[in-house]
């Protein structure tokens, strides 16, 4: 799958080790590009960026990653090797909606949800989940509505509500997915206390072809609420952050001598303009 939308996790010091760690959870995976500043992985052939610098905070719940298993013994090899070291919130059992579903956050503070089913509910193996809670309770229909409007080639796979019979609220979700960029994210909104929000532990990354393309996203992500950061980082009304990147970001800080150029003018930067990176 080689998508201009994907995830990036800061694991500050520790990406050689996390990159190894999750290719044997998941197999059929492999490094790509690599860097002082970060390493490219594929897990069933999705990239997933670690980043080694950057944010001080810590990855928590509230972007997980669900993976779509049709095994259950596939679903509990991973349980096992995710957990040493690591910590359940949901215990791996057999539930209504799984034949062999667990919660848990391993050793690097990243949330995974082994999902078990024979029919395989999407294509795509490896699935962000957005979880609203705290001030962005009952904002994932909306924030879904907002997502998909903005990006190409973007739908509404489906949006599931809670039941009287389940205590909640029944206008908030219990399980969306939808497409940005034919890429597979999935949401739901949860009134338990849980403590944390969205942070840019976790982030999503959107490649741009141009510098229009980045103008239209940043402009928009940024708005009403939402806020610039740096080097093409922003947070979105939700709190949610993107890093919104040239599609030749890496060819342009590959190489150890241009790169000593291009950083430089990438950190004075908010929004990143191509030409100015290009002429470093």
């Amino acid at each position: 799958m080689n998508n201009s939308i994907y995830p990036c996790i800061t694991l500050k010091n520790q990406v050689t080790q996390a990159a190894n760690f999750y290719i044997d959870v998941f197999g059929n995976g492999k490094i790509g590009q690599t860097s002082p500043w970060v390493v490219q992985i594929e897990l069933s052939g999705q990239k997933i960026m670690l980043l080694n610098d950057g944010p001080t905070s810590k990855p928590n719940a509230s972007i997980s990653f669900m993976v779509m298993n049709t095994d259950t013994e596939e679903t509990e090899k991973q349980w096992n090797k995710l957990i040493t070291d690591g910590h359940a919130l949901m215990p791996l059992n057999s539930y209504p909606w799984s034949s062999r579903y667990g919660w848990v956050q391993d050793k690097y503070g990243v949330s995974w949800q082994l999902y078990t089913s024979e029919k395989g509910d999407t294509t795509q193996r490896i699935c962000p989940t957005f979880m609203f809670t705290g001030k962005n309770l009952g904002k994932a229909t909306e924030a879904i509505h907002f997502y998909t409007e903005l990006f190409p080639d973007s739908k509404i796979e489906g949006i599931m509500n809670y039941s009287e019979e389940e205590g909640e609220n029944i206008d908030f979700v219990k399980h969306a997915q939808f497409k940005l960029n034919n890429y597979t994210f999935m949401a739901m909104d949860s009134s338990m206390e849980h403590g944390f929000d969205f942070n840019d532990a976790v982030s999503i990354v959107v490649e741009c072809a141009d510098q229009a393309e980045i103008d239209k996203y940043w402009n928009i992500l940024s708005s009403e609420g939402g806020r610039e950061v740096a080097c093409g980082w922003l947070t979105d009304k939700y709190g949610v952050c993107w890093q919104i990147i040239p599609q030749n970001i890496a060819k342009l800080i590959s190489d150890p001598e241009r790169a000593q150029r291009v950083m430089p003018v990438m950190m004075k930067m908010k929004k990143l303009v191509i030409a100015d990176l290009e002429n470093a």
